[in-house]
Order: C-alpha cells, then sequence, then structure tokens
C-alpha cells in the first residue's frame, strides 16, 4: 500500500522514481536553489577533531554516527539507557584507539537529562559536537485516553532536544565554535500524529537556534532521514516489507553525507534526493492532499502491525 500510495503521488507530478541513486545527487537542501547554508567559508565546519556527545549512541543512526566520528579521529561521549550496550560499544570505537566516555541516561528522567547538559557545559571538558539523536515510534492514536506514549515522546524527543542544544549552543558559542545535529524526521512534513508533530517542532527550533548561533562560529542542523535500515522500525512493530524498497536508507551512507552537510553548515539536511523531492512536493501540494497521503500511508502501517 505505501509503495502504491509514494508512486501515485510520483505519477501525478510525472517524475520517475526507479533506479534513481538516493545519494547520487550532489544538492542536499530540500530544496533546490534554497539559501540553506550559513555564510561560513566551505568546509570549515567539523575541520578539526574533538568531542562529540552522542545520545542514543548504541543502536541505528546514532551508532552510525559514532562509528563515522571515531573513524574521523573524533572522541566520544555516549548516551544511552543500556549499560551492556554502551560497554559493547565503547569496546568496539577504543579498539579503533578512541578515548571514549560513558554517560548511562534515561533522558525520560529529567534529572539524567541536567547531569547530561551539564556535561555540555562542563568548561574543563569542552563536547565541540553534539548529535541529539535519542527517539523510537510513536503509534498511539491521538484520541488515546492513555496519553503516556505521546508524554514520553514529547519529552524524549522535544524537551530533551531543546535543553541539551540550548546548554551545547551556550558552550559552543563561548568557545566560537561548534556543531549541533539535531536528528529529525521527514515524518514532521506530513501529518502522521504525534510523531509527525514533535519531529516538525524539532526541524522548527534548529532553525529557530541556528538564527541565535548565527555568526558565532557554531552550526546547528536538522537532520531529517526517511526510513533507515535499523532496529527502530522492528521494535516499532512495523514490517519492512509494508516499505517500498526505494525509500529504504542505508544509516552509514545516510550519516556520511549529513556529516558533509555538517561540514558546509547546511540547516536543513535530507540526505536522499527521493526524500528531497517528495518532501518539495509536500510543501507545494494543498494541505488536505498532504493529509489524504499521510492517512494513506498510517493505514498501510496499521495493516502491516497486524499480520
Amino acid at each position: 500500500m505505501q509503495k502504491q500510495v509514494v508512486n501515485q503521488v510520483a505519477r501525478k507530478a510525472g517524475v520517475g522514481l526507479d533506479g534513481v541513486d538516493p545519494l547520487a545527487t550532489p544538492c542536499n537542501s530540500y530544496e533546490r536553489g534554497s539559501s540553506d547554508v550559513e555564510q561560513m567559508p566551505y568546509e570549515t565546519m567539523l575541520s578539526r577533531t574533538g568531542v562529540a556527545l552522542v545520545t542514543g549512541a548504541t543502536s541505528g543512526i546514532g551508532a552510525a554516527f559514532a562509528r563515522a566520528l571515531a573513524d574521523r579521529g573524533w572522541d566520544l561521549v555516549l548516551v544511552a539507557r543500556d549499560r551492556e550496550r554502551l560497554g559493547r560499544m565503547a569496546v568496539e570505537l577504543e579498539s579503533r584507539g578512541r578515548a571514549v566516555e560513558l554517560l548511562p541516561a534515561d533522558l525520560s528522567d529529567r534529572a539524567n537529562v541536567e547531569r547530561v547538559a551539564a556535561r555540555l557545559e562542563d568548561p574543563a571538558r569542552p563536547v565541540d559536537m553534539l548529535v541529539n539523536n535519542a527517539g523510537f515510534g510513536v503509534h498511539a492514536p491521538i484520541t488515546s485516553t492513555d496519553t503516556a506514549p505521546h508524554d514520553r515522546a514529547i519529552e524524549v524527543m522535544g524537551r530533551v532536544v531543546l535543553v541539551l542544544a540550548g546548554a551545547a549552543g551556550r558552550a559552543m558559542r563561548e568557545r566560537g565554535h561548534g556543531a549541533i545535529v539535531n536528528v529529525s524526521s521527514t515524518a514532521g512534513f506530513v501529518t502522521m500524529g504525534s510523531y509527525s508533530a514533535v519531529k516538525a517542532f524539532v526541524t522548527s527550533l534548529t532553525e529557530g537556534l541556528a538564527n541565535e548561533l548565527h555568526g558565532t562560529g557554531v552550526t546547528v542542523t536538522a537532520l531529517c532521514p526517511g526510513w533507515v535500515r535499523t532496529e527502530f522500525h522492528v521494535r516499532a512493530g512495523i514490517r519492512s516489507s509494508s516499505i517500498p524498497n526505494f525509500l529504504w536508507l542505508d544509516a552509514e551512507r545516510l550519516v556520511e553525507t549529513s556529516l558533509r552537510d555538517v561540514r558546509r553548515g547546511r540547516v536543513i539536511s535530507m540526505p536522499s534526493f527521493r526524500y528531497r523531492l517528495l518532501i518539495w512536493f509536500t510543501r507545494h501540494l494543498p494541505r488536505r492532499t498532504v493529509r489524504w497521503i499521510s492517512r494513506r500511508i498510517s493505514s498501510s502501517r496499521n495493516d502491516s502491525r497486524t499480520h
């Protein structure tokens, strides 16, 4: 069903998606010709190595960021709930010659969030890059009497991003350099429940923070991926077969392109021509059409979890 919906949109737009390399295009903003690059010398961001703090660092996109940064010579501060998986990741990265600090934290607990924020602002141990990645899927209906899933999503993927990005921004601004990456989603451009709402908030927050820090030497980037081959969707109970093959992205290539966008000072990073194309249409289609597309995709995802 999802493949049919996407293909219908592409056909109506007169665009053929088959056979397109999702990372082939050199343009990585969500709209060709958009002025989405901060006014800085090209390739100055990430020109130095340092210390990167990554939340949700033991799996998926977070783990891909940790590995990619370690391979570039960065030392890591890893934040996640699972101490055992943190330990395994530390061993892997230390074997690559990097120093690794572990910061076990459940980011749904505000006391833990404050500990991480304090680490970001510690002047004796500066953090040069923050990757705000911790997150999870939300499939509870907005009309559910149990608002706990929505509360947790807003807390972990909304408020935590605000608190940690703010802490990193203050510290980095004082030093005159740094990079903040907030992992958002293309879901924020459509209307699929509270997850879309939270991710729309993250993207808008990122752009606002980029404005605040403009000219300070600190870049802020919202990474907006689509479906990425990680355990995220397995945990959410979504069968990979319900999603068209051409929409799947590889986490390692996604991160490589994202880091290139950070180097260039891009505020919005959407590392896939296919998604940039689809999101361009959602930004120009009537909102009622966007809602129709979102309903069809949501319906097929619900069907996939019942089989």
